[in-house]
């Protein structure tokens, strides 16, 4: 009797030794596959994030580039939510003030540095580096109610807007157009539109006539134009395709015939002579902070789909890589 209780308790003995031990085991083998660098047999390895960045980079300048900035900066937050980026609309000029003074480490322009913008830079000692970012076609608008403005000549458009005009009303461009006044909206000084489109269209940049509203904020002329049946202005082709209910475009002829501002000939060339690359500019000490370095290298990746998306056209691919290697 002795002898069979003695071999229960050796039969349960080894039982629980056995069923401690596969536990160990068990518990050891967990451990080991919590902790493996390996990432084939730890679940957490494959799905534990890459840190996210943190910081403030502050961006400043052309109301133009502004829609792309923005929609890379909303896109590169989802990715970092603790970054913060604030992106102002001050124009091109603005921008560069700020830029050259070491205000802010990007700058929006929608048109190149100017040499005493270049000047103010190295006095700083501000380095930097140009990014072209997309194609961009300066497009003249009248309200959707305007019947008769369909197109206009770069001749009629330079005797409009030239310092002194004396156009005030519709038929003093053409005699067959309506005996009514004439309301013009543009951008400010400080915008590189204005550069641009006074340039171009005029013959010399900066020389503009000064009666009509002006602002920084393509917006502004928008809901200016969307308001008034009798407004015509000029600004970003990107702002006419977010408002194509509110505006209507004017065809520009450059002796060529008359070509209406779209995606295509703005790529190949043929809205002439209003097509023009925008840019971004970077300070080159700022490439030393990792959240700005990342923040353009998502520029350049992810930026030329949302280029389409929020209205104007990618450059070549090669461009943007172009643009990955400048910031190396």
């Amino acid at each position: 009797m002795f002898k069979q209780v003695t071999k229960i308790k050796k039969s349960w003995l080894t039982a629980i030794i056995f069923t401690v031990a596969l536990a160990i085991f068990a518990a050891g083998c967990g451990s080991q596959t919590t902790t493996t660098t390996s990432g084939a047999t730890n679940p957490t390895s494959t799905t534990t994030p890459t840190p996210t960045l943190t910081g403030t980079i502050e961006i400043d300048g052309s109301s133009t580039v502004y829609p792309i900035t923005e929609a890379v900066a909303e896109e590169f937050r989802k990715v970092h939510p603790r970054m913060r980026i604030n992106v102002g609309i001050s124009g091109t000029g603005g921008g560069f003030k700020r830029f050259v003074v070491g205000e802010i480490q990007i700058s929006d322009a929608s048109r190149p540095i100017k040499d005493s913008e270049k000047e103010q830079a190295q006095k700083n000692n501000i380095e930097w580096i140009e990014l072209p970012v997309a194609y961009d076609g300066l497009s003249v608008m009248v309200n959707p109610r305007n019947t008769w403005a369909t197109s206009m000549t770069v001749a009629e458009l330079k005797k409009l807007w030239e310092p002194g005009s004396t156009i005030t009303r519709w038929n003093h461009i053409r005699v067959d157009w309506p005996d009514q006044p004439i309301h013009l909206y543009g951008p400010g000084t400080d915008s590189g539109t204005f550069d641009y489109f006074t340039e171009a269209i005029v013959g010399k940049e900066d020389s503009s006539r000064a009666d009509y509203t002006a602002s920084e904020d393509d917006n502004v002329l928008v809901q200016g134009i969307a308001g008034d049946p009798n407004g015509l202005g000029y600004f970003g082709f990107a702002y006419y395709v977010e408002n194509q209910d509110k505006l209507k475009l004017v065809a520009v002829d450059a002796g060529s015939g008359p070509v209406v501002p779209s995606v295509e000939v703005i790529r190949n060339g043929t809205y002439k002579p209003l097509s023009r690359p925008i840019f971004i500019y970077v300070n080159k000490a700022a490439l030393t902070r990792p959240e700005v370095k990342e923040f353009i290298r998502f520029y350049m990746t992810a930026g030329p789909d949302l280029v389409s998306e929020v209205g104007y056209v990618p450059l070549p691919s090669t461009t943007y890589t172009e643009n990955l290697t400048k910031i190396q």
